[in-house]
């Protein structure tokens, strides 16, 4: 009886030792206000939530390591199988591949120059890192540094993969030491990306004046022929993974994905791919990517620095898309709206209905979503390039 009173009491005595779960409950519950009432990127947010939830219970018996002749918990499984084999991120990205349409881009080659541009917060925001690692507020390395500035590019997937690679990169060399901050990133990486009607609008108003917001862009798409669309994926993979080769299982899953779509032979694959597959693959992620917060990890000054890098990357990245938008304009004599530049982070299609809403604002006859979604997936295509040279520059330099 003795025994059974203290099993029921061992849930009160470890939040008792470790009162800051109930902080990580109430952050869960934030997060899920976002995704559910807000409607904010519900689909990884709702998991996410549920799965810092779960990973700060009492005793953490859903995220507990094998061994003592007990298996391993259900959610560090999916760690261990989803996330630590990079499975998870890559069949992500062959979802994102099935459902993105490059007619855009194709159509208007030199939008892909701002999807290129954009990536310049990546890099800001790992200097950014690494500065601040020089302080004694936080310890930041280069590891860290890498997966905090792939932020700035606005994709979850891609976070995440470059997050687990340094994570196990560090673990495995010796006399390094890394922070798991996996979770965090993500976090904030899917966060920013809800927050793109709030965060972009302000600097697209500072940095560009009336009358270029005010620039009309004529929609006369030049026809894409299926040839174009079918070689287009398989010369990216090939192009890319010559110049970066530690990019091709990103931009390979993406560009397959894209070519079981534009076939057009093999409908089932694509509609798998989109939807029930993509669909099954976030609850796994969602949960996985939440379970790596447990309180003695998120809980700490590093987070701040995250989430304040991130948002530094996220708005140098539009700040640079921009720029380079507005550059164009001097050096061409058919102008963009320099708007459609803040699209070239990866944030699809969100970056690209903000420009078409502000347009509109503007002038209610001036359509500009389909030329921002030119950058919009170009950023995608950029993101998963850059996180391979880090990948290959961080490798080389530890």
């Amino acid at each position: 009886m003795a025994n059974g009173l203290e099993s029921l009491w061992e849930g009160f005595s470890a939040i008792a030792d470790e009162p800051r779960l109930i902080l990580m409950w109430l952050i869960a519950c934030a997060l899920l206000y976002v995704g559910v009432a807000r409607k904010k990127e519900p689909l990884l947010l709702v998991p996410i939530s549920m799965g810092i939830l779960f990973a700060n219970l009492p005793l953490g018996e859903l995220i507990r390591d094998d061994g003592d002749g007990a298996a391993a918990g259900l959610l560090r499984t999916f760690q261990i199988v989803g996330m630590e084999s990079d499975i998870f991120p890559l069949l992500i990205f062959l979802g994102v591949g099935a459902a993105t349409d490059f007619s855009p881009m194709l159509s208007n080659p030199k939008t892909l120059l701002l999807g290129a541009g954009a990536q310049a917060g990546v890099f800001v925001a790992l200097l950014g890192a690494l500065l601040l690692g020089m302080t004694d507020f936080v310890d930041f390395g280069l590891l860290e540094a890498a997966s905090i500035g792939i932020i700035g590019g606005a994709d979850g997937p891609t976070t995440i993969f470059i997050g687990t690679r340094m994570k196990e990169l560090g673990e495995s060399l010796p006399n390094v030491v890394v922070q798991d901050i996996v979770g965090a990133t993500a976090v904030a990486a899917y966060s920013y990306m809800a927050l793109v009607p709030i965060i972009q609008p302000p600097i697209i108003k500072l940095l560009t004046t009336k009358k270029e917001r005010l620039i009309r862009m004529n929609y006369a798409p030049r026809a894409v022929s299926k040839r174009t669309q079918v070689l287009f994926p398989v010369l990216t993979i090939i192009i890319i993974s010559v110049l970066v080769p530690s990019a091709s299982p990103l931009i390979g899953m993406l560009m397959l994905g894209n070519l079981i779509k534009v076939c057009g032979v093999v409908p089932r694959l694509a509609d798998v791919s989109e939807n029930a597959m993509m669909n099954g693959v976030i609850i796994l992620l969602g949960l996985a990517v939440g379970a790596t917060m447990p309180a003695h990890i998120f809980l700490r000054p590093e987070t701040i620095g995250i989430f304040l890098l991130g948002l530094f990357a996220f708005m140098t990245a539009t700040v640079a898309g921009i720029l380079l938008a507005k550059l164009m304009n001097l050096v061409s004599h058919t102008k963009v709206n320099p708007m459609i530049g803040a699209a070239g982070v990866s944030a699809v299609p969100m970056a690209a209905r903000v420009v078409q809403d502000m347009g509109q604002k503007e002038d209610p006859e001036n359509f500009l979503l389909m030329h921002a979604m030119g950058p919009n997936v170009a950023g995608v295509i950029g993101t998963a390039t850059v996180a391979g040279v880090l990948l290959a520059i961080v490798e080389k330099m530890l």
